[in-house]
């Protein structure tokens, strides 16, 4: 079992275009939750000055940037996410290691302290799914191969499903942060995940941070929802 790296390890997705919804619903659950995430659809709307204000809040961010591309593109796009304030951002492991560390070089010569994480492999992807791209091995295989590279390559973590921490705490050991979206508390739908797990569970399995969505933002009082949450991990809520 890994050290807690964070009282709360909730982080709520802000999944949303409108930079108001955000910032109502982040507001509405903050004592209750320990990081907000804002990914591509929030960016693409609201941009740089959308991060900001998400970031005024005063919980940590994790921009679900998952920058792919030549390595010294994703350094120039690194070095602006770590301007604006954010905890942590991510890029995709597949991109390979010059990437990986062109990434992490760049971010932390603005922020010495961000998180940079790799995505391993899409928690919307199962074996089968794989297979019709050319992936001819088990997600599992997939994800602790592109999990050893990132941290070989220096970086801090990687999203990874709750069905693989196991094998990446075996792979990579007890100091390696693992983000985990795709939970799903008890009995709620799970959408367009394949790979998902309850918070308590994945809790247990020794994911440092837990993504969780729909669940909390689509419910008719976010707040409620997300106290729910913190009340199954057992969570004391934040003054």
């Amino acid at each position: 079992m890994t050290a807690r790296r964070f009282r709360n390890p909730v982080f709520v997705a802000l999944d949303t275009p409108d930079l108001n919804k955000a910032l109502e619903i982040a507001n509405a659950v903050k004592h209750y939750v320990g990081g907000l995430k804002v990914g591509f659809e929030f960016l693409t709307a609201n941009g740089p000055d959308g991060v900001r204000e998400v970031v005024k809040i005063g919980l940590p961010v994790f921009t679900d940037t998952k920058f792919h591309d030549i390595p010294n593109t994703v350094a120039a796009a690194s070095r602006e996410i770590a301007k604006l304030g954010a905890a942590m951002f991510n890029v995709h492991a597949s991109g390979g290691e010059a990437m990986l560390r062109e990434a992490a070089k760049a971010a932390r010569a603005v922020d010495p302290q961000i998180k940079v994480l790799a995505v391993t492999v899409l928690t919307s992807l199962d074996d089968a799914v794989l297979e019709t791209v050319g992936q001819h091995h088990p997600a599992s295989e997939q994800v602790v191969r592109l999990a050893k590279l990132t941290q070989g390559a220096g970086l801090d973590g990687v999203v990874c499903s709750a069905h693989e921490i196991a094998l990446l705490r075996q792979a990579c050991g007890p100091d390696f942060m693992l983000v985990v979206p795709g939970i799903r508390p008890a009995g709620s739908d799970i959408g367009d995940q394949r790979r998902v797990m309850t918070p308590a569970e994945a809790h247990k399995a020794g994911a440092d941070i837990l993504v969780i969505g729909r669940p909390i933002t689509g419910a008719a009082d976010p707040a409620t929802a997300a106290r729910a949450i913190a009340a199954e991990l057992a969570l004391e809520p934040a003054s």
